[in-house]
């Protein structure tokens, strides 16, 4: 079969099927035996952090390339440990992004996903920019929502370069679109359903005002336009620090 013969008749293999949709309680890889090339997905609920690194054409115009890919291997490093050890699920690379997820919706996986990326940014700014000063500073937006995830392979058969996984859904896209609008020193951004999901100390910090102990909202309210409408965002200037 030609190659142009090959594209038609998938594409009209493609049109032709229903896509089946299965419900499943974990986040899929690209070896699940259940996502094939046919019309089929996996859907997931997930919290969605994603983290994208700003500037890199300045870095690029700045440093040699070997030193721009020390900076990557020290972001990615750092930003990957701590998504391991707070629970994410790392998915995909791409460039100067990553896309975690977080299995499930409760406040426990939402507050996790917060707490990662409080310490993702105590890592950059604290640990590797103050550290390595003669680098350009890494500059960074992460961005967090939760929803349905619908997994679905693309690509062709054999080896892993030919073929990957997509990730659909609205978490993703919002947890990007409000990454975008995300940097120093506001370097964590939350859509409006996930701050209404935090735990209390993830969202508050307690504070002494003289006559007793108080609750202090380290989150504030932003807007940006998502689907042609105006949605509230939350962001903080806030992080953890770590040992």
């Amino acid at each position: 079969m030609s190659l142009k013969s090959d594209i038609i008749a998938k594409a009209k293999e493609i049109e032709s099927e229903s896509f089946v949709v299965e419900q499943t309680t974990i986040v899929p890889t690209i070896s699940n035996s259940k996502l094939t090339f046919g019309c089929k997905g996996l859907e997931f609920e997930a919290t969605v952090l994603y983290i994208d690194m700003r500037g890199s054409t300045s870095v690029l115009n700045t440093h040699r390339k070997r030193v721009v890919a020390k900076i990557h291997m020290l972001y990615y490093h750092a930003i990957v440990k701590i998504a391991k050890a707070t629970g994410g699920e790392i998915r995909s690379f791409n460039g100067d992004s990553l896309l975690v997820f977080y299995q499930g919706t409760t406040k426990g996986s939402v507050s996790n996903a917060v707490c990662a990326a409080m310490q993702m940014k105590y890592a950059i700014k604290e640990l590797l920019n103050e550290n390595l000063k003669n680098y350009t500073n890494i500059d960074f937006g992460i961005g967090i929502d939760y929803g349905k995830i619908l997994a679905t392979k693309v690509g062709v058969g054999g080896t892993d370069e030919t073929k990957d996984v997509i990730w659909i859904g609205n978490a993703v896209n919002r947890s990007t679109k409000i990454s975008d609008q995300c940097k120093s020193d506001y370097n964590i951004g939350i859509s409006e359903m996930v701050y209404n999901n935090l735990l209390d100390n993830i969202k508050y910090e307690e504070k002494d005002d003289g006559w007793g102990m108080y609750k202090k909202d380290i989150w504030h309210r932003a807007y940006l336009n998502y689907n042609n409408a105006t949605e509230q965002y939350y962001r903080t200037t806030y992080y953890y620090t770590f040992n």
